[in-house]
This record gives C-alpha cells, structure tokens and sequence, in this order.
C-alpha cells in the first residue's frame, strides 16, 4: 500500500523558513512526478511547486524567489523549503506523486501557518 508522508509543518512567524518533506513508501514502479500544492479555508487547491524525473522544477509565481523544490529518489521524498513566508502562505500543504505507470498519490496534508 502507498503512503505519503509530509512533514515539517508548523506556526511560523512572518519572514521566518520551513522546510517541508514528503516520503513516499510502497511504491512499486519509479516516481516520475513529485509535487506540492496547498489549499487555504475557503480556496480552491493551487500548485505550489513540482519537480520531474529529469529535475526540471516549476514555482508558482506566488512563491518565486521565496521557495525550492528538491527531491532525493534513492528515498522516494520531495522537499519543499520555503522562506520569508508571508501569512497569505497559510494554508494545508499537500504532497502529490505521479509515477511513471501514471499512478496518482496525495498525502494526508500538513498545515503550515504563519503569524504577521
């Protein structure tokens, strides 16, 4: 069975760093696709930042500047670091995986929250 496992979320004060991780078990074919997303209370769920076998990352523009996706395959985990975090940040972050048989995964979601 595939588990996602986030972790590193917490309060934080504004202009304050996480760094967010995500550790997937159980896979049985290799990860193409890695991700984080989040949603805040009352908004739709947004990328926040991915990354692709081949190490290609996209950010969102929200976060530009501010965060940096990374991934170590030999132990199936994406990282998210995230500074300068800005209350509008608030909201539950999720970890999405995508492997190369097109299989979908999320994890169960950790709340990050930043106090101004």
């Amino acid at each position: 069975q595939v588990q996602l496992v986030e972790s590193g979320g917490g309060l934080v004060q504004a202009g304050g760093s996480l760094r967010l991780s995500c550790a997937a078990s159980g896979v049985i074919s290799s990860i193409n696709y890695m991700g984080w997303y989040r949603q805040a209370p009352g908004k739709q769920r947004e990328l926040v930042a991915d990354i692709t076998s081949d190490g290609s990352t996209k950010l969102a523009d929200s976060v530009a500047g501010r965060a940096t996706i990374s991934r170590d395959d030999a132990k199936d985990t994406v990282y998210l670091q995230m500074n300068g975090l800005k209350p509008e940040d608030t909201a539950v972050y999720y970890c999405n995986v995508i492997t190369i048989l097109g299989y979908h995964y999320w994890g169960q979601g950790t709340q990050v929250t930043v106090s101004s």
